[in-house]
């Protein structure tokens, strides 16, 4: 692979970061540099703003309204836009669900909902885990019973990130419970998020947020319309989708622009005086290196038709377990000011006293909320069982 930018390609980089000095809002780049709380107003304010550039959805082919950069455009511009404070996209309309409905969806899904995913009409969720059916997902209990031209939906989804906020949720449901394998009897199926019978319970999570939440069906009526692609093969179009998320996890360019922040409170605090304590963030940086190199050969790859395979595991387990290493170190770096729980602080407008010094109150709630990055998208745990039966043969 050929790591030395082309004329074009510096160019482009340029390009982007002209067009982030110009449009990036000043407020938004502040919450992202300072780790600020965030609101879907403020995500969706830098989704149009994209969306009018024509850059909303980097990897979609321009057929369905995409961008359709190559590899190293969609890695430059993660870079400047990582290294600017830009807000992160949500990604279960753009990164998940869209290439979903555009490789295996009917041509009126792709025309009613691609144009919204895009434009920020529709905000999807994701309707996957439930009680007893996370990691293990095939044995999911929601059930989709068949009604003339309809599904009526009964069950659980649990960890529904966003749910509060979504227009639609993307489910894995139960269609046949006969099936002699579990995987066999599950269909994907596009739900209106105001449909009668559904509702959401916010989840208080260990940072203080609630940004996950439950989500329960109670007699939820669906069109079978709604269903993409065939009955009882949705499982084929989730390993699909997981593919997609688990590289999307990897945040590299996120981690890049939190390992700066790490040096800088280590500089602040003394540590970089500790040989140990540079010992261990150099390890991180030659790891984030590695995982930039393997996240480049993996997304080129995706770009020459390739589906996402057991590479996106390593993807996941490496880029997880980076972003949780930042944040330890940065608690290890602060010492005892780490020790005040003040999530408060990072609400737009609040005006109390911070103990401490003013740059410790994004790194308790960021470390706690970092402890999930190696379950969502399938645990660390199941990865490396993924990795040993398609790459190692066990």
């Amino acid at each position: 692979m050929e790591l030395a930018y082309t004329k074009e390609e510096q160019e482009f980089r340029e390009e982007v970061r002209a067009f982030l000095k110009a449009k990036l809002p000043a407020d938004l780049a502040r919450k992202v540099k300072e780790s600020r709380i965030s609101t879907r107003d403020d995500m969706m304010r830098w989704h149009r703003i994209l969306y009018e550039k024509g850059w909303i959805a980097p990897a979609w082919p321009k057929q369905y309204g995409g961008a359709a950069w190559s590899i190293i455009e969609r890695h430059i511009y993660d870079e400047e836009a990582a290294e600017a404070g830009a807000p992160a996209v949500a990604p279960f309309g753009i990164v998940m669900c869209g290439p979903v409905i555009m490789k295996y969806g009917n041509q009126k899904q792709k025309d009613f909902f691609l144009p919204r995913i895009l434009s920020g009409e529709i905000v999807f969720c994701q309707g996957y885990s439930e009680p007893g059916a996370g990691s293990d997902l095939a044995s999911l209990k929601t059930r989709a019973v068949r009604e003339g031209d309809n599904y009526r939906v009964n069950g659980q989804k649990t960890w529904t990130s966003m749910a509060r906020w979504a227009d639609w949720i993307f489910c894995l449901v139960r269609t046949d419970v006969t099936a002699a394998k579990r995987q066999e009897g599950i269909s994907f199926l596009l739900i209106d998020m105001k449909s009668p019978g559904i509702r959401v319970r916010p989840i208080v999570t260990m940072d203080g947020g609630a940004e996950v939440n439950e989500t329960f069906f109670d007699d939820v009526i669906v069109p079978q319309a709604n269903r993409v692609g065939e009955e009882n093969r949705g499982w084929t179009y989730a390993k699909y989708l997981l593919g997609n998320e688990r590289t999307s996890i990897g945040q590299v360019g996120g981690s890049k622009r939190e390992l700066k922040k790490l040096k800088d409170i280590a500089r602040r605090e003394g540590m970089d005086k500790s040989r140990r304590f540079r010992d261990k963030v150099a390890l991180l940086e030659i790891d984030l290196m590695g995982l930039e190199l393997s996240n480049l050969r993996m997304i080129a790859g995706l770009r020459g038709g390739r589906d996402p395979g057991a590479e996106a595991s390593i993807i996941k387990i490496k880029g997880s377990e980076i972003q949780q290493r930042i944040t330890e170190l940065a608690f290890e770096a602060l010492g005892p000011s780490a020790l005040p729980f003040q999530r408060e602080a990072l609400e737009e407008g609040w005006n109390g006293e911070i103990i401490g010094p003013d740059y410790a109150p994004p790194v308790a709630p960021k470390y706690f909320n970092m402890r999930k990055t190696s379950i969502y998208g399938g645990s660390n745990e199941i990865q490396h069982s993924i990795l040993a039966k398609a790459m190692l043969g066990l």
